[in-house]
This record gives structure tokens, C-alpha cells and sequence, in this order.
């Protein structure tokens, strides 16, 4: 199926251009047809080769379907980044065994160590019953 278009339309397309080219110019139609093609195809892996060269050779083993963006679903990334480390992850409470377990635990470490600590407020107090807030005649 090319172009949303099915075998059945495409005959009937094929047909409806047979008969407004006509038989004694469809050969020369034909012909340039095909050397478009080859000029594309031409084209197409020059431009490959170029970006090859341009990029270096760290580039050619990329997989460029996993970075296409069409693939990225917001929902899924969203749902699994919340249910990451919670009870509903499937994999919340299992230990890894052998190296995984130090590895993990070393990645932990690293995230608790690099996550800023916030300013430390002083603990919340409620006022005793009747008291009436403190109120700032400036500020409102």
C-alpha cells in the first residue's frame, strides 16, 4: 500500500494515465520516469554519504528510528516515571542479586548526594484556640 492507495485504485490510476498519455508518448514518459528515480535514488545516497563523512564515525552505528519522535507517547513516559520506585511498579521491592545490588545501591547514593537540599524551615506550630493571627497593615 503506497500513499494510502490500494491494488485495485492503482490499476485504475495506471489505466487512467495510459489513456490520457496515449500509447505513443508513454515510452518516452516511461523513460523520463525512470531517470528521476535514479536521479533520487542518486541523490538520496549522496546526501547519505555526506552526512556520513560530516558526522564522523561515532555517528554511523546510531539507531535513528529510537530518536524519531513519532514513537515518544507523553502518557507512557509520564505513567511510568510516577510509578517508578512506588508500589504500583512491578519490580518495587525485589532486590537485585550479585552486582546489580552494589550497582544500584552506588546510583542511589549518587542521586541522594546530588539532589539539592532545600532550606530547612522551622517546625509548623498551630496557634492556641482564640489567638488571632499576626497581620501586616503595610502589606495588604
Amino acid at each position: 500500500m503506497i500513499f494510502g492507495i490500494n491494488g485495485g485504485e492503482f490499476l485504475i490510476i495506471l489505466l487512467v494515465i495510459v489513456l490520457v498519455v496515449g500509447p505513443e508518448r508513454l515510452p518516452q514518459y516511461a523513460e523520463q520516469l525512470a531517470q528521476l528515480v535514479r536521479k533520487a535514488r542518486s541523490f538520496m545516497s549522496d546526501a547519505k554519504q555526506k552526512v556520513d563523512t560530516e558526522l564522523g564515525p561515532e555517528f554511523r552505528d546510531v539507531d535513528w528510528q529510537k530518536l524519531d519522535p513519532r514513537q515518544y507517547d507523553p502518557r507512557r513516559i509520564v505513567r511510568e516515571t510516577l510509578i517508578e520506585d512506588t508500589i504500583l511498579d512491578p519490580n518495587y521491592g525485589k532486590k537485585p542479586t550479585g552486582d546489580a545490588s552494589a550497582a544500584t545501591a552506588a546510583v542511589a547514593a549518587a542521586r541522594a548526594r546530588s539532589q539539592p537540599q532545600g532550606p530547612s524551615f522551622p517546625q509548623f506550630t498551630p496557634l492556641p484556640a482564640g489567638q488571632t493571627p499576626p497581620f501586616d497593615t503595610e502589606a495588604t
